[in-house]
């Protein structure tokens, strides 16, 4: 086997996929040219960018892997309306870095309005593609962030797809995990550069909505609750860290140090939160309360560490005898629900066999435009991180967990998020996205060659093999 074709995602590192080649696009026109050629040898094409999601979406054996990650040009800002059209391979830390020394000196900064927490590493073209969002406190998903893009389909030719021009393939690309074609550009809504105020506090789950919307009508813009994942104690799941943001005095003078975590200490965290998660509480909870009214810009402020393959070093210095990862799902209620539903979670995984390793809540707004939407209303967005060991008991173990979980979240009302896994039951996604199997049918329509394949879909397209013959 060659080693430089096998493929798998960075975080769970559960999806090994061995691919047919590897293509490294520098420009829209290799995109254009790889995918003529595919069609010409009829052959499937993946893409990727940074390798984040975890549901097999970016890889698919045998396939040509586009790796789009060289598309990084970002076209001057248009200073009146907020516009930047920017390539689809560019990483959210270069992007705002790019975003700034274009307009060095201006009075009013243009930026990002929000990207993905947990990670910066990501490319723009895999954030539309998953319809991420942040932690903004009145925000809806990517979408609501899009003004257009350029997208290339499988016979490599170029649709632009915006809110006039190709709707329905703007709707269903975004959210729709790289089915239709390649994002080679993406036109970004910007919104002027703030200074803002953090503000934290330790409260309990029944306060969270009520202090959230209290401090979004209070002029706050950011917002979440990182809550306790020591399940030996009573605030497991409901004891947490609630912070926000809010904008201040723009003529204040900034800190040329900022209040954050390094590397070293969030490498200190995730050891904790292996071994000791009483502990890791209290030392993440009064590192927080002393950034209290610390000062910090709105995008800058949304970037992070993240420690790549963490994990193995992690299992190393435990002598662990089975590898591990941490395996994400993220879970959404109606925001009324969220105290039932954080009590009925805590108590499914209070006996610790499926460890809980990060958590936390955030909030989020309708999306009434993307096709596979998942914010089909005002949620409460519960994410969690569970240790999952990489042999069949470890995986099946948290497999079960989330099912449980999202069975949790349907029984409210809710729904979960697709990037992650794909250990979801059929009856479940049916629950949370009634229109899958329609999204399936457009994909025909717009793919009828199946040029665009990954394992994700491949999932999907057998679990609803039949539905579709029936059709």
């Amino acid at each position: 086997m060659n080693l430089d074709l096998l493929c798998n995602d960075k975080h769970s590192k559960l999806n090994a996929t061995c691919v047919a080649e590897v293509i490294h696009p520098c420009a829209e026109e290799d995109v254009i040219r790889a995918l003529k050629k595919a069609a010409a040898e009829n052959r499937s094409v993946s893409i990727c960018g940074a390798r984040h999601a975890m549901g097999g979406q970016q890889f698919g054996e045998d396939a040509i892997l586009l790796d789009i990650s060289g598309l990084k040009t970002v076209q001057p800002v248009d200073t009146e309306s907020g516009l930047v059209e920017a390539g689809a391979g560019i990483m959210w830390p270069e992007l705002i870095e790019k975003l700034h020394e274009q307009q060095l000196g201006a009075e009013r900064v243009w930026s990002i309005r929000q990207k993905q927490t947990g990670a910066d590493d990501l490319t723009l073209g895999g954030s539309l593609a998953a319809n991420i969002h942040g932690r903004g406190l009145d925000m809806r998903p990517m979408i609501d962030d899009v003004e257009a893009f350029t997208l290339i389909d499988g016979n490599g030719k170029r649709h632009r797809c915006s809110r006039q021009e190709n709707v329905e393939l703007f709707n269903l690309a975004i959210g729709g995990y790289g089915c239709f074609g390649v994002i080679t550009s993406v036109m970004l809504r910007l919104t002027p550069r703030q200074k803002l105020e953090r503000l934290v506090e330790v409260t309990t789950i029944d306060r969270v909505i009520p202090e959230l919307e209290q401090r979004m009508k209070d002029g706050c813009i950011f917002g979440d609750f990182q809550f306790s994942i020591d399940e030996s104690s009573e605030g497991f799941l409901n004891l947490g860290v609630l912070s926000s943001y809010r904008p201040i005095d723009q003529t204040r003078e900034m800190p040329t140090v900022r209040m954050d975590l390094g590397t070293e200490e969030w490498g200190k965290l995730i050891r904790l939160a292996h071994d000791n998660r009483t502990e890791v509480f209290k030392v993440y909870s009064e590192f927080y309360l002393s950034t209290h009214k610390s000062l910090y810009w709105s995008d800058t402020h949304q970037l992070s560490v993240y420690l790549d393959d963490y994990h193995s070093q992690l299992d190393r210095e435990c002598g662990a005898k089975i590898p591990a990862s941490e395996m994400i799902s993220e879970l959404y209620v109606p925001r009324g629900e969220l105290l039932k539903f954080m009590a009925d979670a805590a108590d499914l995984l209070r006996d610790g066999s499926v460890p809980v390793i990060y958590g936390t809540v955030r909030l989020i707004r309708r999306d009434s435009e993307s096709f596979l939407t998942w914010a089909r209303e005002d949620y409460a967005c519960v994410i969690f991180n569970l240790h999952t060991e990489h042999d069949e008991q470890g995986i099946a173990r948290s497999a079960n967990a989330f099912r449980a979980l999202i069975d949790l979240a349907l029984s409210l009302g809710g729904s979960y998020f697709l990037t992650y896994h794909r250990w979801a039951r059929q009856d479940q996604i049916e629950r949370a996205y009634p229109q899958f199997a329609e999204f399936l049918k457009r994909k025909e329509h717009y793919d009828p060659d199946q040029r665009f394949q990954s394992e994700w879909w491949r999932h999907y397209r057998d679990l609803y093999s039949d539905e579709m013959l029936h059709d």
